[in-house]
């Protein structure tokens, strides 16, 4: 039988550290503060993106208060508060990108305030001039209740979508609050009213609908005659029924576009 070594019996002996010198690692309690703006942190680019900002949270301003005085009554300067929100929030983007200053944080306020002004206060103005209007509740309610559900749910999806220059995928809901303001504005005839309900509810399913909708950049620059014909309708014709042809228009060229990309995709 062979022997081991003499050293193989000898346990290594490990040095132990006392625990005094083991520093922990210091634990945060603060919250991690995220730059709103990052980059340069220069006077003018904080100037600008305070401009944007205050564009964004002007928006959110007016939607709040086309709901505050929709509920005294005044549904019809709702209806123009609404117009400002509207006008506000397509601001906000154009500026970011001009001045250089569109941010992750941009994007995510006007998010939320495209809810608050255009998936609260939209279908709350509609609400209120529809009701008032004498249009039965049982249609207004469910669509109103719609544009709600459809604004929420078309915000998700474009935030997390790929971004196309050239088309939306559903209404938009800028748009869709938009037309409902000028409806309120402009149509005061209580005979409309029920068929004005269901549009309500017809344009919070396009909101979260895949029809294919022309950017409105792509809308300005159809051709001038076709824009002189929408200003004779308004001068010779009527306001309101200019209006309501336009909107059936944009509204109806989304399927005839998906057909027509589902019929090209079928053809190659």
């Amino acid at each position: 039988m062979l022997e081991r070594p003499a050293d193989a019996l000898v346990e290594p002996t490990i040095e132990k550290v006392p625990a005094k010198a083991i520093k922990p690692e210091p634990e945060v309690d603060a919250p991690v503060v995220v730059p709103l703006l990052p980059g340069p942190q220069t006077v003018a680019r904080k100037i600008k993106f305070g401009l944007v900002t205050a564009t964004s949270i002007a928006s959110l301003v007016f939607g709040t208060s086309a709901v505050l005085v929709a509920f005294s009554g005044y549904s019809r300067l709702g209806a123009l508060l609404l117009i400002g929100s509207v006008v506000c929030d397509g601001l906000d983007g154009p500026l970011a990108r001009k001045f250089g200053v569109a941010t992750p944080f941009g994007a995510q306020l006007d998010s939320l305030v495209d809810m608050c002004s255009f998936g609260v206060a939209a279908p709350v103005v509609s609400y209120v001039w529809l009701t008032h209007a004498g249009a039965p509740i049982f249609l207004v309610a469910p669509s109103c209740l719609l544009i709600a559900a459809g604004a929420a749910l078309r915000l998700a999806r474009f935030n997390v979508s790929p971004k196309n220059s050239k088309y939306f995928c559903g209404v938009p809901t800028t748009l869709a609050a938009g037309i409902l303001a000028m409806f309120a504005l402009l149509v005061r005839n209580p005979a409309t009213m029920w068929w004005l309900s269901l549009l309500v509810g017809m344009l919070a399913i396009l909101m979260v609908s895949t029809f294919p909708y022309a950017n409105l950049t792509r809308v300005l620059r159809l051709p001038p005659w076709l824009w002189l014909g929408v200003v004779a309708g308004v001068v010779l014709i009527d306001a309101t029924v200019t209006f309501i042809a336009v909107v059936t228009v944009y509204l109806v060229s989304g399927p005839l576009l998906w057909m027509r990309q589902r019929h090209v995709l079928a053809s190659r």
